[in-house]
């Protein structure tokens, strides 16, 4: 139904992006910085495992966030971490609506609540499930990396008023790579084989946070980003920007990623090659599917 589509140039206007990130900005120095390494243990609370966690920061970060959309586009549907985690039904609903805001108000929940700056909000447009705008704001160095589909992907200082094009790494041979592996989010069967591939490559890690997993690839600094448990809030803005940035991004069976997805392994490379010989590499994964997300993103390694 959907490929038969067709898709406008923009979905938003300069002025709509703009109070988008100005929404954003509101949201973080009201509800998420003046929290950060101010937290009491009355303040952090555990959704599924001790590794799930959720804040105040999260909670009215989000509402705060959720209410400015929909005084804006007061017709779309708004899927947040937060709120899916109390009812996931909306999930559902991806698929077959013309215009979704995903938010995950504090990505890298675990890593706020910690102390630790690797952490950011993360915003995107789906129109029916494909990503069409994306964003994935570092409230700490009030810093945004943006772009749209057809677009290019661009990091801003609004202060500023620096704008730079981005473009992602030029990959290479698997032992030239540097990217992020979620080696606790893959099937137990397979972590192992896994953790065997991991040294022939230059350097693998993970951050614990989409947000910056994703900036870091779209500035060219890492060349692959590896995800399974696949979440809106965490991927959709990250796959796009990816893509617009000049990097290939799709499922680890070839498919075209969509934020209505909740199973399956998300490849996204600096460049179609790259991307091929890591799918090669990863390709044992598919004997086993990847684990279906739950909605909460902690469990899955991200928040």
């Amino acid at each position: 139904m959907t490929d038969s589509l067709p898709m406008p140039i923009s979905v938003l206007s300069r002025a709509q992006k703009t109070s988008i990130l100005n929404l954003v900005r509101r949201a973080a120095r009201t509800e998420i910085m003046p929290r950060f390494r101010r937290l009491d243990a009355k303040d952090i609370a555990q959704k599924t495992t001790r590794l799930d966690l959720v804040t105040e920061a999260d909670r009215n970060a989000e509402q705060m966030i959720a209410r400015g959309l929909l005084r804006m586009f007061p017709n779309a549907l708004i899927v947040g971490e937060e709120a899916v985690s109390e009812n996931a039904e909306v999930l559902h609903r991806i698929a077959g609506a013309e215009m979704t805001f995903t938010i995950d108000p504090v990505d890298g929940t675990w890593n706020f609540a910690k102390g630790l700056a690797t952490f950011g909000v993360i915003l995107s447009v789906l129109r029916f499930g494909k990503p069409v705008f994306g964003l994935i704001y570092d409230p700490v160095m009030d810093d945004v990396i943006w772009g749209e589909l057809g677009g290019p992907a661009e990091i801003s200082v609004p202060t500023k008023r620096i704008n730079r094009v981005l473009r992602t790494s030029a990959g290479g041979a698997l032992d030239e790579l540097y990217g992020y592996i979620p080696l606790f989010m893959l099937p137990d069967d397979k972590q192992a084989e896994m953790a065997a591939l991991m040294p022939r490559f230059e350097h693998v890690q993970s951050l614990r946070c989409s947000a910056h997993q994703g900036r870091m690839l779209a500035q060219g600094h890492v060349d692959f980003v590896l995800d399974a448990r696949l979440t809106p809030w965490d991927h959709a803005a990250g796959a796009l920007l990816a893509t617009c940035a000049g990097g290939h991004v799709a499922m680890l069976d070839g498919s075209e990623y969509n934020a209505a997805t909740s199973r399956g392994y998300l490849l996204a490379a600096g460049n179609a090659a790259t991307w091929t010989r890591l799918r090669d590499a990863f390709s044992f994964l598919l004997d086993t599917p990847a684990p279906q997300a739950t909605g909460d993103t902690e469990d899955s390694g991200e928040g």
